[in-house]
């Protein structure tokens, strides 16, 4: 019960995870940060340089087969291979996908660096066209999530790291010209620093989860303008011995009445006793679980223990 359904293969490092349904078929492509535990190098450097790695399900999340890493997303000028990407907002619309992808310059050792969101297109999920980044409300921005809003309006929401560790938000009509909209929920007591905003429609209302980095805050709207604070879901460890830790970073999938949430773990870091961040190769390693949200009365509620191989998105 609860474990996880996906490690990376390669740097055991899968964060920050994303699902999508591939047009016209039966593939569900999940995109991630991959971080690199492992690698050596000062203070933060495991946490930069990072791809974005692929897995696949052909059978509606009950197993995930590795599919590398996306290519071809460096900027001009900047070295290939040796940029960091950061939590993929991938969607498809307008006739096309679209990835909206944290990216910084370089492999940096510490934080106080630009981070842009920066917009792709692809017809395919595999090759990716480079549009740009967005001008948004700082030069230290990064987690987008997009969504249509009922004004009509596609609406991106993420989170500035310069401002408070706060979500914002900006609209378009078209996914490809952005107006600033202003700033959603603020780094304070009532609404503590978060990262990682997810926006989705369910059981009757619009929903708004961000990572407090003690599971995930809760926020409810009948029009993804005005949020209402509910509390906090997956807090609480789940069964497996490698879902004990706090759920982080969590993408959100509709099937029918209920949805899909995505998360990660540090299953090997004691996160409550040890604040200052994972301090060694073990505590880095991360994993990806599924568990599942329903609506009632209004409110939102998580079902953390999902066994392994059940099929969640049929």
């Amino acid at each position: 019960m609860s474990a996880p359904v996906f490690r990376d293969p390669i740097e055991d490092g899968a964060a920050d995870p994303t699902v999508i349904r591939k047009e016209g078929t039966n593939e569900w492509w999940m995109f991630y940060t991959n971080r690199r535990p492992g690698v050596e190098g000062p203070k933060f450097t495991w946490i930069h340089g990072s791809p974005i790695g692929v897995a696949v399900s052909r059978d509606d999340g009950a197993s995930w087969e590795y599919r590398g890493t996306v290519q071809g997303l460096d900027a001009p000028g900047d070295v290939p291979g040796g940029n960091t990407h950061w939590a993929p907002e991938v969607i498809f619309a307008e006739g096309q996908y679209h990835m909206f992808l944290s990216y910084i310059s370089g492999i940096p050792d510490h934080w106080g660096v630009p981070r842009t969101i920066t917009h792709f297109t692809s017809p395919d999920l595999e090759s990716w066209t480079r549009v740009g980044p967005l001008a948004l409300s700082s030069a230290n921005v990064i987690d987008a999530c997009v969504f249509k809003s009922p004004d009509g309006l596609w609406r991106l929401w993420y989170k500035d790291e310069g401002q408070g560790s706060s979500t914002w938000s900006a609209t378009s009509t078209d996914m490809f010209d952005w107006t600033l909209e202003g700033q959603v929920l603020a780094g304070s007591p009532d609404a503590p620093p978060h990262e990682g905003p997810n926006v989705f429609a369910l059981g009757g209302y619009y929903w708004l989860i961000v990572d407090e980095w003690r599971g995930q805050a809760v926020y409810r709207s009948d029009d993804t303008r005005s949020w209402a604070r509910q509390g906090i879901v997956a807090g609480e460890p789940g069964v497996d011995a490698m879902d004990r830790r706090f759920a982080r970073h969590a993408d959100v999938v509709i099937v029918g009445d209920r949805a899909v949430m995505y998360y990660f773990t540090h299953p090997e870091w004691d996160e409550a006793s040890q604040t200052a961040g994972p301090p060694d190769v073990a505590a880095r390693r991360t994993a990806v679980h599924q568990g599942v949200l329903r609506v009632v009365d209004g409110v939102l509620g998580f079902e953390r223990d999902v066994p392994v191989g059940a099929e969640v998105l049929a």
